[in-house]
């Protein structure tokens, strides 16, 4: 595996790092990751498109990029990827041809023949798509032994539009699936937060998918705000600093849910993804050190197996709600996740609005918030 990147950043192109031997017209995928003005722009795209004119080009906005170990703002970082055997195959499609975000993740996964498939990486619209749903129909369609990672693109902090692409310029509402081929390539996944849990567990008493109404059957928007004191009159944004920690019925995963807006007429807060009635919740609030350590747990995870050659390339997933806690020192998760990694590795990937990945051994992935979510790649 050979790889190129790029930096776009105030408006001048720049090569940042280049594999020796790496060719341009050789290269199979190349990512892109923006803001979203700059991953929207045609100039972008056709600019990149002329540096690999025979790779499939996928691109996602963000509310933060990464490469190597700096993590920057209002660029684009691109990634090229030049594989010595391994074949791809990507599929793209919008939410608006499918009934649902479960309808559309069952299509995506329906489109790649079984054989020889090692893993499918996912590039979803984040504003536009529930991705809840969404995992429950690409785990409905995944074949036995497959893995899948990935995220939802991103907005900076504003929730407001999201854009991805395949091939063409980015725009709302797409996703994109990615699939691996072959017997050289090895993926590995590694997802974990690091936010401390507080307060008694609670109950979801009402809810519709990912719109709570009510907890130990009283508003979970008045709860809600009783727990944020202070913070609760700078709603929504305050809310990416408390995510809930959900365990479902009848299950022992953790997941966190981060909140995207609030209801105060139907007194209901929206989530990234679903709250199932039944399922138990907790507050959660950020511990700055145990973030970045969580960064290296998620680092861990991924390379767990592949001691005997370590990850050449890895794409780092992280959340915006972790971003707005770290601020100027976000690039300290960023640089722990590269220090277990290893240093030869390339490295990219972007802040999100939602993470998909394995539970660490559980293989059926997961909609994850408020993680660093990492998947390496290795090829031999």
């Amino acid at each position: 595996m050979k790889t190129q990147q790029l930096s776009y950043k105030n408006s001048l192109w720049s090569v940042y790092q280049t594999t020796p031997n790496f060719q341009n017209n050789q290269c199979q995928l190349v990512f892109i990751f923006g803001a979203n003005e700059i991953v929207s722009e045609p100039a972008i795209y056709n600019y990149v498109y002329s540096q690999y004119p025979n790779a499939n080009i996928v691109s996602a906005s963000t509310a933060g990029e990464i490469i190597d170990k700096n993590v920057f703002d209002n660029t684009a970082v691109v990634t090229a990827i030049e594989f010595n055997s391994t074949q791809i195959q990507c599929v793209k499609t919008n939410i608006t041809e499918h009934a649902s975000s479960e309808a559309a993740g069952k299509f995506l996964m329906n489109q790649f023949p079984e054989d020889g498939l090692k893993s499918v990486f996912i590039i979803s619209d984040g504003t536009k798509i529930n991705g809840s749903e969404l995992v429950l129909g690409i785990n409905a369609n995944t074949p036995k032994g497959i893995s899948v990672s990935g995220g939802l693109a991103g907005d900076a902090a504003r929730f407001l539009q999201t854009s991805t692409g395949l091939n063409s310029v980015a725009s709302e509402g797409n996703l994109i699936a990615i699939g691996f081929y072959g017997n050289n390539i090895k993926v590995g996944h590694g997802s974990f937060g690091g936010w401390d849990e507080f307060g008694k567990e609670r109950k979801i008493t009402k809810a519709n998918k990912n719109i709570l109404y009510e907890i130990d059957g009283k508003s979970a928007l008045s709860l809600y705000k009783e727990y944020l004191g202070p913070f609760a009159d700078e709603l929504p944004g305050s809310a990416l600093l408390f995510p809930l920690s959900l365990k479902l019925e009848n299950s022992e995963k953790n997941l966190v849910r981060t909140i995207l807006s609030i209801d105060e007429k139907e007194q209901s807060m929206t989530f990234a993804g679903n709250m199932p009635e039944g399922s138990t919740v907790r507050l959660m609030k950020a511990n700055f050190q145990k973030l970045v350590e969580g960064a290296s747990s998620a680092a861990n995870y991924a390379i767990q197996n592949m001691v005997t050659q370590p990850p050449q390339l890895a794409i780092l997933i992280s959340c915006v709600g972790r971003k707005l806690v770290l601020q100027s020192k976000t690039f300290e998760e960023v640089e722990a996740a590269k220090n277990i990694i290893g240093k030869n590795a390339t490295i990219t990937g972007f802040y999100s609005y939602g993470e998909i990945s394995p539970m660490h051994s559980y293989l059926n992935c997961d909609l994850h918030n408020q993680t660093m979510t990492i998947t390496t790649f290795t090829e031999f």
